[in-house]
């Protein structure tokens, strides 16, 4: 192939991945031309409302794969996390790229860490995730929800209108926002497949498929592939707070999870060591949340 399209949305974010997924192709195949073709997508559109409110993960894809499937683009790069564990007939995830960091990050003006915040700070976030973890550890803060790019997530901090917010730190990083972050916040259980890169392409396209497959990167496949079975199993979205984190190490992998209630009063939490390879280990990791009270934590939050 002589030269492909690779469909993103707009945001700087969006472009960085797909301009680091087209520099890594050209240092394999020097010469392929490729072109960015910018969507805009229904999650970029709605910037008022909570995602969980919206509709969630496939916000961010719908319009992409509507271009893939005109031909107008061959392949469209995402941040993994925002992907729906199922995808529309007629896609698949071609390749993972290697991780970066995966946790979230605390940013704030005023104070040095998440456990120097006052009471009553307000925090700001658009995840409920992030906010059920965070009123786990802190009832006693104020959450407020953060719409928008990262740029215009720190104009808002800066504006003073939060005394701390929390993104992704791989989002920061990515955008040159490194001495934004005041510190990690690992005990905040991620997003799945957060800090991963996911391409998507036609699953008829052998060709396109073959290009990009040697941007996979195996350890990252084979550990969001136990985080998006386990989303999988406790019906993950936008919609509940729920969060799962698997590392590998040596021939062993490492599996955090939790669900919670959206006040963070209800955390359900687990953690597996297994060989890596075992099957339905993200299977195995939700069964046991539910079993143990995760279900009637998701039972309330889906309740009229």
């Amino acid at each position: 192939m002589r030269r492909i399209k690779i469909g993103t949305r707009a945001s700087r974010l969006a472009l960085w991945q797909a301009q680091f997924v087209a520099a890594e192709l050209k240092k394999i195949f020097p010469a392929l031309e490729i072109e960015l073709v910018k969507v805009r997508t229904t999650g970029d559109k709605i910037l008022d409302a909570p995602l969980a409110k919206i509709g969630g993960k496939g916000l961010f894809t719908k319009e992409l794969e509507l271009q893939m499937a005109a031909g107008a683009i061959d392949l469209a790069v995402h941040s993994l996390k925002d992907m729906p564990t199922e995808l529309p007939t007629g896609f698949k995830i071609a390749a993972i790229t290697r991780r970066a960091q995966p946790f979230d990050a605390f940013v704030s003006n005023k104070f040095p860490t998440f456990d120097a915040l006052p009471k009553n700070s307000v925090v700001g976030t658009s995840s409920l995730r992030r906010a059920a973890q965070i009123l786990s550890l802190r009832p006693d803060l104020q959450i407020k929800n953060l719409r928008g790019n990262v740029e215009t997530r720190l104009k808002k901090l800066d504006a003073g209108e939060f005394d701390a917010i929390i993104l992704s730190a791989a989002g920061l990083e990515r955008l040159g926002y490194s001495s934004r972050i005041n510190e990690l916040l690992t005990e905040i259980i991620p997003a799945a497949g957060q800090g991963a890169l996911a391409i998507e392409t036609r699953a008829n396209d052998e060709k396109i498929f073959s290009l990009v497959q040697k941007l996979n990167d195996a350890e990252t496949f084979a550990a969001v592939k136990v985080e998006r079975e386990f989303l999988t199993e406790v019906g993950g979205s936008c919609q509940i707070p729920v969060g799962v984190f698997a590392r590998i190490n040596g021939g062993q992998i490492t599996v955090r999870a939790l669900i919670a209630s959206l006040d963070g009063k209800k955390v359900i939490k687990a953690s597996e060591v297994a060989p890596l390879g075992k099957i339905n280990l993200g299977k195995k990791i939700a069964a046991h949340l539910l079993e143990n009270g995760g279900r009637e934590i998701l039972s309330e939050l889906i309740s009229p």
